[in-house]
């Protein structure tokens, strides 16, 4: 699978075209089959679909691909449905996955940025990058981006894991937050584990990084090392976080294809290779 963004429209259309076609914050699928999928169609421009914005973003595999965002109240044709899109993670692929959030972020960013920030007019579309200006001050904005760190912070054979508020129940995951304001990411992850968790941290390497369009963060992952300290959760954070050996992994972990789950499976490897 091999995707190429751009924002260039081709001049010849491709009735096989891949289109990710969102209602808020669900996208259209088929209902046909075992496994959902992207539509390859284009028959539905011609259909009662009520479009209210739509992008060419680039090309998948020789097919073009353009993102969309129709009404609430539209007739959706017999064979499709609509779904939320992180459940589609472990389904349609990590690589198509990534594709959809790319498109539901452009799609997001097109709805939330209609007037200036600066004096309130109408925001145009430029046509040489995927950005709006203002027709009245030129103010130019981008499609928003909001970098956070994810962190494996191993401990001798374990690592630490924690179940966070906002998570399914049983859920355990590495620690992450959202870079703040001046800081680099290595202050941010000594931030975030010493606010978290009350220890600190050192011999940070960067591991990896993946886009998550929830709804529009750059996750940036890393391992690191225990320091000092024990564990002292924030109460309004955390609901409990401790030490696991790969032997004791919590009975439930981030879904394979997340940089989360990647982390953990990193440090279980690790492990088994010593």
């Amino acid at each position: 699978m091999h995707f190429i963004p751009s924002i260039n429209e081709p001049h010849v259309s491709d009735k096989r075209a891949y289109w990710f076609i969102f209602r808020g914050n669900e996208i259209m699928i088929s209902a046909q089959g075992a496994f959902p999928r992207i539509p390859q169609f284009i028959y539905f421009q011609q259909s009662v679909i009520k479009i209210i914005r739509q992008h060419y973003f680039g090309n998948l595999d020789g097919l073009n691909c353009y993102c969309a965002e129709v009404s609430h109240d539209t007739a959706i044709p017999d064979d499709m449905t609509f779904s939320l899109l992180r459940p589609l993670l472990e389904v349609i692929g990590e690589e198509m996955f990534s594709i959809a959030g790319r498109a539901f972020q452009i799609i997001d960013w097109d709805r939330k940025h209609q007037f200036c920030g600066r004096c309130g007019s109408q925001l145009r579309k430029k046509k040489e990058e995927r950005a709006k200006t203002c027709s009245i001050c030129g103010l130019v904005l981008y499609p928003v981006i909001a970098p956070a760190v994810i962190v494996a912070v191993v401990r001798d054979r374990t690592l630490l894991l924690a179940h966070s508020h906002r998570f399914q129940a049983e859920l355990y995951s590495v620690l992450a937050g959202f870079v703040e304001a001046g800081e680099t990411l290595e202050e941010c992850l000594c931030r975030e584990v010493a606010e978290e968790v009350g220890i600190s941290i050192s011999d940070i390497k960067y591991f990896g990084s993946m886009s998550w369009p929830f709804p529009n963060s750059l996750m940036v992952g890393f391992t690191a090392q225990h320091v000092s300290g024990e564990i002292i959760i924030d109460n309004n954070e955390l609901d409990e976080a401790n030490w696991y050996g790969p032997e004791n992994m919590p009975n439930k972990i981030p879904a394979k294809g997340t940089i989360s789950r990647k982390l953990i499976d990193w440090f279980v490897d690790t492990c088994a290779n010593k």
